[in-house]
C-alpha cells in the first residue's frame, strides 16, 4: 500500500495534538472545545500536507495521532474506502 496516489481522507480528518510533538505554530489552531488540532485549509486538507508530493512537511513533528495512523492499517482502509466508495449496481 502507498501513500503517493491516495485520496483518502486521512489527511482530512481532525487531529487532536494530545503531546507536545514540536508542531510549528503555524500549524496548530484552537477548536470549539479548545483543543489544540493540526490547522486544516478552507478545503479540509491538512494544512501540513505538500500538495505536490502528499506528503507531510512536518513529518518529523507530527502530532502523535498522525503517528499512529499506520498506514495499511484498519483506519486507513476504512478511510480509503469512505474516499472511495464502490460502485452501485
Amino acid at each position: 500500500m502507498d501513500c503517493a496516489d491516495c485520496r483518502a481522507c486521512c489527511c482530512r480528518l481532525e487531529a487532536v495534538c494530545l503531546t507536545d510533538t514540536g508542531v510549528p505554530a503555524r500549524f496548530l489552531t484552537e477548536d470549539a472545545w479548545g483543543r489544540i488540532c493540526m490547522l486544516r485549509l478552507d478545503d479540509g486538507w491538512c494544512a501540513a500536507l505538500d500538495r505536490d508530493t502528499l506528503r507531510c512537511r512536518i513529518y518529523e513533528q507530527r502530532p502523535l495521532v498522525c503517528r499512529l495512523f499506520e498506514m495499511g492499517g484498519p483506519d486507513c482502509i476504512d478511510a480509503r474506502q469512505d474516499a472511495n466508495p464502490a460502485p452501485s449496481g
